[in-house]
């Protein structure tokens, strides 16, 4: 929990006992459904939360924001970014009907209650968001194909409304039909090796390709 308040030192104590369950939990889930790596799970709170909550230092997304996590697996990065946002309302979809599961539990035993879940592959959604967040599900064209049509066009947030991918490794071939787009290394933002070769990739709705 100490690394978690060490980059948000304003949490609120219902905030705070909620990102301390997060291990239990998942542990607990994670020997029903294995949905982590052991690895991973040791560890959860830098390589599945703090990189999940590093898209809170690059927007503080507006209450009655709403944000669809596409491919959310175990519930990264939806679900701290729910904790983090109360007053916002997150999709949190995945294709794999025993990931969704997971996410439900998780969701209920933390109490979140602005947190909804899709058993649903991404081309068969009908659903209108602010945001779109993932982390290592796709090619940015095939995220971007998918969530064609689907912004709400007014956009209420300090930046326009968009896609907010956390990707690692070499962007640069996926990214270079893009001429709109902003690249945010992680490292800039979170003092750890983890995150040497992260990114946050931001490409707003409105986007043009070269």
């Amino acid at each position: 929990m100490e690394l978690i308040l060490e980059y948000f030192p304003n949490l609120t104590q219902d905030q705070i006992e909620q990102f301390s369950k997060l291990k239990s939990i998942y542990t607990n889930w994670n020997n029903k459904i294995n949905v982590i790596s052991r690895k991973d799970i040791e560890n959860i709170n830098l390589r599945h939360v703090l990189h999940s909550l590093s898209i809170a230092k690059f927007i503080e997304f507006k209450e009655g924001t709403t944000i669809l996590d596409l491919g959310t697996g175990g519930g990264f990065p939806g679900i701290p970014l729910a904790i983090l946002f109360p007053n916002c309302k997150f999709n949190l979809v995945d294709s794999i009907k025993k990931k969704i599961l997971v996410v439900d539990q998780v969701s209920k035993e933390l109490g979140l209650n602005n947190v909804t879940t899709h058993w649903s592959r991404a081309e068969k959604l009908d659903l209108k968001f602010d945001f779109l967040v993932t982390r290592a599900v796709a090619k940015m064209n095939k995220i971007i194909d998918w969530s064609e049509n689907s912004f709400n066009l007014k956009s209420n947030n300090d930046i326009e409304n968009g896609i907010i991918a956390l990707k690692g490794g070499d962007v640069q071939n996926e990214i270079s039909v893009l001429t709109t787009k902003k690249i945010i290394p992680i490292s800039e933002i979170i003092n750890d090796d983890y995150f040497t070769d992260k990114k946050i990739i931001y490409v707003p709705s409105k986007l043009s390709y070269s």
